[in-house]
């Protein structure tokens, strides 16, 4: 999950060597095109946990394109875009926080297979990620952090498999609201994390 990782960009500007800016790319498409599948999904699927999952590949498609930019992006800069980051993170756990009172309200039950079978691709693609940055977990300690976000968000994939079990078995949409109420407010408290940094690296450069 997106909380604790990567606050503001993920790896140190120094430490990017060539083979580790090629996996920074790849990491950044996999989780842009996981971030839409997802989100295309959770809607297709009606599930919310899907919605709240895609938040983690949003964020982590910025931290990984955050960190190919720092080279060229001043302190400054790189606050103001983890600034944008933050407001628009908190922005989509406040909707599906909304989506998911939403659902309760109309008894809205997720579509179970296709739940399991996007929560099993997304957790293929955060595996495939985390095995990319495994050598680089005992570099310093942002390289360490964009593995850590990889294996945690494994978890939240699982925490999806999981609720597309209970809503199979038990013919019910709670499973998926719960797992989804719990996602969607660590990224939002995640995005107020964030938020909070950028502004404090803000109004030190003034």
């Amino acid at each position: 999950m997106a909380k604790d990782c990567c606050s503001s960009g993920c790896s140190s500007t120094k430490q990017l060597t060539p083979q580790y800016r090629k996996i920074l790319w790849a990491a950044l498409i996999i989780n842009a095109s996981m971030f839409i599948v997802e989100l295309l999904s959770g809607v297709q699927a009606e599930s919310v946990s899907l919605m709240a999952d895609a938040i983690d590949f949003f964020g982590d498609a910025i931290n990984y394109g955050v960190s190919l930019a720092a080279l060229s992006m001043s302190l400054a800069w790189r606050a103001r875009t983890a600034l944008l980051k933050g407001l628009t993170m908190g922005s989509f756990g406040l909707l599906i926080l909304v989506t998911a009172v939403w659902s309760t309200l109309h008894d809205a039950t997720p579509k179970a297979e296709t739940m399991g079978l996007i929560a099993l691709i997304a957790l293929l693609a955060n595996v495939s990620v985390a095995m990319m940055l495994y050598a680089y977990r005992d570099e310093d300690a942002n390289m360490q952090s964009v593995w850590l976000c990889s294996r945690n968000d494994a978890i939240g994939n699982m925490a999806v498999m999981m609720a597309a079990l209970g809503v199979w078995g038990s013919k019910s949409a709670w499973p998926d609201l719960v797992v989804a109420a719990i996602m969607a407010s660590l990224g939002v408290s995640a995005a107020m994390q964030v938020i909070k940094k950028a502004r404090s690296e803000l109004n030190h450069q003034q």
